[in-house]
């Protein structure tokens, strides 16, 4: 038996990371795919656990090979995740997740089309922008800068087969766990 592979996108701000962590910890079943970055680890966090750090060689050459099922460069650094991961999931029976922006879910797509794509969206920008803030990681300037370019995420949000409005954690989680128990 093959599993079934789940892409979920969304703005910076819109709760994904915090949602797919409540989905993943309910269905056992549902594992995370790892991606693979050129960025450097933060402290804390551990190679194959939340991300494969290659150098940028390394990438390049999985890329140039065709290794990726999707890969983007971000802020100057490549993210991509590989097809075999993803396969060896599937093949075990293991449905995937995929926590990817609509760019990578666009061409993971293209690639499976089977994948279902679900999309998490803030309860408006000016929710967005007030939690934005509250994390007191960023600049004002930074984010502005994550609130425009969640607009134009947004306007993508009709590619998924799903749309979550995270406006209620419990009621989004919910609603995620009924898409994936569907």
């Amino acid at each position: 038996m093959s599993g079934r592979l789940f892409i979920v996108s969304g703005p910076s701000g819109a709760g994904k990371s915090s949602l797919c962590g409540a989905l993943l910890a309910s269905s056992p079943n549902l594992q995370l795919s790892i991606s693979c970055t050129t960025r450097q680890p933060r402290p804390g966090e551990v190679d194959g656990r939340e991300y494969h750090f290659l150098s940028v060689e390394e990438f390049k050459q999985q890329a140039d090979t065709g290794d990726f099922l999707e890969w983007a460069n971000v802020h100057g650094n490549m993210y991509g995740t590989r097809q075999s991961d993803v396969e060896a999931i599937m093949q075990a029976g293991g449905d995937v997740l995929l926590e990817i922006d609509w760019q990578g879910a666009a061409q993971v797509a293209a690639k499976i089309p089977a994948a279902i794509r679900i999309f998490i969206l803030p309860p408006s920008l000016e929710e967005l922008q007030r939690r934005l803030t509250s994390r007191g990681q960023d600049s004002s300037d930074v984010v502005a800068a994550r609130v425009a370019a969640a607009q134009a995420e947004m306007d993508h949000a009709d590619e998924a087969h799903f749309r979550v409005v995270n406006d209620d954690f419990e009621q989004s989680l919910q609603q995620l766990q009924e898409i994936f128990q569907a």
